[in-house]
């Protein structure tokens, strides 16, 4: 119904027609304006003898491509035994960071069973049931650095957990304190949606996926309160987090404000800036960029 939100503030009188309305009965009704007919067409047509001329969302603001269903998965996870190669390390929930060297069979009481053989520093060998795949995660860093092997038995990986779970108590503690004083704090809310962000929204290249119209939505209520608002938006490459975020941008800047975009490369800036000029293209938004090269 974006088509009639558009419309709202011009007082055209607009007829709106729900599904099943079928486009021929047109033909036989002589009154005068405009009708909006929710229903499946592919391209518009005119009627000479009816005086009417049917149009089609797509010609009034382009082609819009709909995007497929995505798989989410989480990075770490490990979701079959093909997701692992030989000879690279591993993260066993009990005993650390290992090597994995691949597949073998053992005999446990007398029955054959397929494991995974996980070494350790000094070149012991963990044998682990295949049937117990989701306590393996493979490792990631954020440096280069080759991982440091556990010791199989040894104190070092209990000590990493103990230090990681104080590190995330003390975040916690830390966030708790912003978000409970962030509660008590207020600002000016933002000016209402207008039609300026409706033409913005209606001039998006693709059709809004659920998720990600949801996210709008919630981000509009939080910029219509008086509370300062802090949100984290996850998705699939390519599945529309730029959108959410320049919807945002693009209703505080026309309210007098300013906004950033912060990327961590200088191709990830110069690909942004792209976007933002094009989407902002035709309003009254000044645009730059800043990197090292700038």
């Amino acid at each position: 119904m974006r088509l009639l939100k558009l419309m709202e503030p011009y007082s055209l009188h607009i007829d709106f027609r729900g599904e099943g309305f079928e486009p021929a009965n047109l033909a036989n009704d002589p009154t005068p304006g405009i009708r909006l007919i929710v229903g499946e067409l592919s391209s518009g047509f005119r009627m000479e003898e009816a005086r009417r001329i049917v149009l089609t969302e797509e010609e009034i603001f382009g082609t819009r491509v709909r995007r497929g269903r995505s798989i989410r998965t989480r990075s770490g996870m490990i979701s079959a035994l093909n997701d692992l190669v030989e000879g690279e390390a591993v993260v066993h929930e009990d005993y650390g960071i290992g090597i994995f060297r691949g597949l073998t069979t053992k005999e446990f009481d007398g029955v054959a069973g397929e494991v995974m053989v996980i070494e350790y520093t000094g070149g012991d060998l963990l044998y682990h049931p295949v049937e117990r795949l989701q306590a393996i995660q493979k490792y990631f860093s954020g440096n280069e650095e080759p991982p440091r092997i556990d010791r199989l038995g040894g104190k070092g990986w209990a000590k990493t957990k103990a230090k990681v779970k104080r590190s995330i108590q003390e975040m916690a503690k830390e966030l708790l304190a912003i978000y409970a004083k962030r509660h008590v704090s207020s600002r000016q809310p933002y000016s209402p949606p207008d039609e300026n962000l409706a033409a913005f929204e209606a001039s998006f290249d693709f059709e809004e996926t659920p998720d990600q119209a949801k996210a709008i939505q919630d981000i509009m209520e939080g910029m219509s309160s008086d509370k300062p608002m802090d949100r984290l938006v996850c998705g699939d490459v390519g599945y529309g987090k730029t959108e959410v975020a320049l919807r945002a941008i693009f209703r505080s800047v026309m309210d007098g404000k300013q906004a950033a975009i912060l990327v961590p490369t200088t191709v990830l800036a110069q690909q942004h800036y792209n976007t933002v000029v094009k989407r902002f293209n035709g309003y009254p938004i000044n645009a730059d960029i800043l990197s090292r090269f700038r």
